[in-house]
């Protein structure tokens, strides 16, 4: 099966094209720019969701929901923030349809266009803080922190399965603080649980930093970002964070009476993760056999295949299976045996390795009588005869070290591909060859769009952890002062 996924040498876009649609993960739908996503993709997905469920729970978060659409009138109260997602909008004009006079089908009634037109949801910061004038009055009131799972749209022209289409999937969270502070720490706290979700269930390295003025989320004050390296040395932003000061809470009048009983205005956060995790989890791990998938995110993470030529042998080998099974649920693990009577062993094992299933249990009579078991892992597409007596304990320590393993080999990767730059023509020849360059800017809008008009690369982020950005020196572009390095690269 493997033999239908082009290589990542030969042409890494199509490599990640025909991954996302050979491993039933995601298909093109009818609609432009939208996704299908399959029962095994949505799966990856609800595992993300239940484990950053909780996380947010954790910080004092509570699930809400707020509509679809937004009133026009709404996005004009902010106006950074309608100038940043303006050429994105997809805006609902009608309420009802009609047959066409001429016979050609069905019509926008003129008769039902809308007294003021709706903005179908590209983000919800306008509708939710118009929602929360009306639940804050007084400091007791705070901090109120919402999140919503819910789609979104932004027109995309361009788009790509998960990385980049009209309709997508993901969480946002809105939060109001009585101070500054409070809020900027909420911002910091969050991108840090993004950033611990993919360092250890996607088993993806990710920089943590601040994104450059340019580079802001429109509206804040200040954005944080989880910036990850995919495997063609190529950025990914993760998941962003944002604190928005009071610019939403002036927008729309949401003040509280403080201690003194003096009105102020509430400080607000926002940070959100997206369907884009897919693709990056994809990009990370993915090798020309199909997927790779961290133990923790696996819907399936134990295949088991019997080996058999008649249907006894069958049954008296799924009977030993089902054994095993059991003990492994017992441990949390989640198992499925595969015997479909309609396939060759060879073209499940196939299917199983394109699908990124971390451990592959195989087992025929010799097996049964010998008490062993052929346990292969995906990681590594090692393989080993093993007892079966204490098997289950075994497969949970290979699980564990799988998932170490499949972080270790990313990390290794992405530090073989990070590099200091100094100079303008260093950088255009460095820059080239992917991966992310350690640079000193000067801290312009100007010389940073300079940059990415003359190499296509941006300032991904300025790293508050994992590299020291409080070196001085001379930017690579304007030569003028610069505070610190910042992590440039070519990004999705």
């Amino acid at each position: 099966m493997a033999k239908d996924v082009t290589s990542r040498e030969e042409n890494y876009s199509q490599w990640y094209n025909d991954l996302v649609v050979k491993a039933d993960l995601a298909e093109q739908s009818a609609v432009r720019g939208c996704m299908v996503i399959k029962p095994y993709g949505y799966a990856i997905w609800e595992k993300m969701q239940r484990i950053l469920d909780a996380k947010f729970k954790e910080t004092g978060a509570q699930n809400a929901y707020f509509p679809l659409f937004i009133p026009k009138s709404f996005l004009s109260k902010e106006a950074e923030h309608v100038e940043g997602f303006a050429k994105e909008c997809a805006v609902v004009t009608h309420h009802r349809l009609k047959k066409d006079p001429h016979g050609k089908g069905l019509i926008a009634d003129p008769d039902a266009r809308l007294e003021e037109e709706l903005v179908v949801r590209p983000t919800s910061e306008t509708i939710i803080w118009n929602t929360y004038k009306n639940w804050i009055s007084s400091w007791r009131d705070l901090p109120l922190m919402c999140n919503q799972w819910a789609n979104v749209v932004r027109w995309e022209m361009r788009t790509r399965l998960f990385l980049r289409t009209a309709e997508f999937l993901w969480q946002e969270g809105h939060t109001a603080h009585a101070t500054s502070q409070e809020a900027q720490q909420e911002a910091r706290r969050m991108v840090e649980v993004y950033a611990d979700f993919a360092r250890n269930y996607m088993a993806m390295p990710v920089i943590v930093g601040h994104k450059s003025p340019n580079e802001r989320f429109a509206g804040a004050l200040d954005t944080l970002t989880i910036e990850a390296m995919m495997q063609d040395g190529k950025a990914l932003q993760a998941g962003t964070s944002h604190f928005l000061g009071q610019n939403f809470a002036k927008a729309f009048d949401v003040q509280f009476a403080n201690k003194e009983g003096k009105l102020e205005y509430v400080w607000a956060t926002s940070w959100g993760v997206s369907t884009r995790l897919m693709g990056a989890l994809i990009m990370s791990h993915g090798d020309d056999n199909g997927l790779v998938l961290p133990p923790a995110l696996a819907p399936i993470q134990v295949v088991m295949v019997p080996i058999y030529k008649s249907q006894e042998e069958l049954a008296a080998v799924v009977e030993k299976m089902n054994v095993i099974a059991e003990e492994l649920k017992a441990k949390g693990i989640s198992v499925k045996i595969d015997d479909r009577d309609t396939l060759r062993p060879g073209f499940k094992f196939a299917e199983w390795e394109l699908k990124g299933v971390p451990v592959r249990v195989a087992m025929g009579p010799r097996d049964l009588a010998a008490g062993t078991a052929e346990l292969a892992r995906r990681d590594t597409l090692t393989k080993e005869s093993v007892p079966v007596d204490g098997l289950p304990g075994k497969i949970a320590a290979l699980l564990d070290d799988i998932q170490k393993n499949i972080y270790d080999k990313a990390l290794a990767y992405r530090n073989a591909n990070v590099r200091k730059v100094d100079s303008w023509e260093e950088f255009k020849t460095e820059i080239q060859k992917g991966g992310f360059l350690l640079c000193h800017w000067d801290g312009t809008v100007e010389t940073e769009e300079k940059i990415k008009e003359e190499t296509k690369a941006t300032i991904r982020c300025i790293p508050i952890d994992t590299y020291d950005n409080e070196e001085e020196g001379k930017c690579i572009y304007s030569g003028k002062p610069s505070k610190g390095r910042v992590v440039f690269a070519i990004s999705y």
